[in-house]
């Protein structure tokens, strides 16, 4: 009852965790509850399989385990949805927020400048941050179930945004503008000290190339492209892949 009782608190707690459950081979029916604190609940499970837990906490995704001697393992995630935050009140940030609840996702926009940064303008955010960047990211805490975007096209707002963002757990960063204005933002970060190995986790120009024209296209194409680096994927035509058409069976 214990281990129910603890699955039930997730919801409330915002805890991450993942259900480890032997449906096949030796052990069938044993379960283990395994947190990002280190608790576990329940037991029986093998350890090759518990000691995935923080590849799969990261991945977000329920998943199979095939394990040596015919044992199979069903890895249940639990958790909060993930969170994308935008950094820029512009009009693509509804877009991208309304294609994010969509998902699922929690929606959080933050801006510095209060005429911009209003529910009016941006209906579809489940938080707004009328903060500076530093500030905005240091209250949210980004962390490995979160995706940042950066909208504002003006330096006093991009550098510190992005830098913030390089700096926490983030899995994926982002930086919408055209490639000469990506090319003088790296060289800008360059000179205020990031590392050039960082500088390769932003993803700018954002989005994949789908030829995407509006706002909606465009955060069409950003959330994709959020998705296929959230499950390790390319993007690319199906047709193409040589990967199984789900990311887990």
């Amino acid at each position: 009852m214990r281990l129910v009782h603890r699955l039930a608190e997730l919801r409330a707690s915002g805890e991450r965790g993942v259900l480890f459950t032997v449906v096949e081979g030796d052990g069938v029916g044993a379960k283990e509850l395994v947190l990002e604190t280190g608790e576990r609940v329940g037991g029986g499970v093998p350890e090759e399989a518990t000691a995935q837990f923080d590849e799969l906490v990261r991945r977000g995704r329920n998943r199979l385990l095939e394990l040596d001697g015919e044992v199979k393992v069903f890895a249940e995630w639990y958790g909060p949805p993930p969170r994308l935050v935008l950094y820029g009140a512009v009009d693509t940030a509804e877009s991208l927020a309304r294609a994010a609840k969509l998902l699922g996702w929690t929606a959080i926009v933050a801006d510095a400048r209060g005429m911009f940064i209003t529910k009016e303008r941006i209906p579809s955010a489940d938080v707004l941050i009328q903060k500076w960047p530093e500030e905005a990211l240091a209250e949210i805490v980004p962390d490995h179930q979160t995706a940042v975007v950066v909208l504002t096209h003006d330096d006093k707002f991009d550098e510190p945004a992005l830098k913030a963002a390089l700096e926490s757990e983030a899995f994926y960063v982002g930086a919408l503008g055209s490639r000469r204005t990506t090319t003088r933002r790296r060289e800008r970060l360059l000179e205020a000290g990031v590392a050039e190995a960082e500088l390769d986790r932003i993803m700018g120009p954002c989005g994949l190339d789908i030829g995407a024209d509006t706002q909606e296209e465009t955060a069409l194409a950003i959330m994709a492209e959020i998705l296929a680096v959230r499950a390790g994927r390319g993007g690319g035509p199906l047709k193409d892949s040589k990967q199984r058409i789900h990311v887990e069976v």
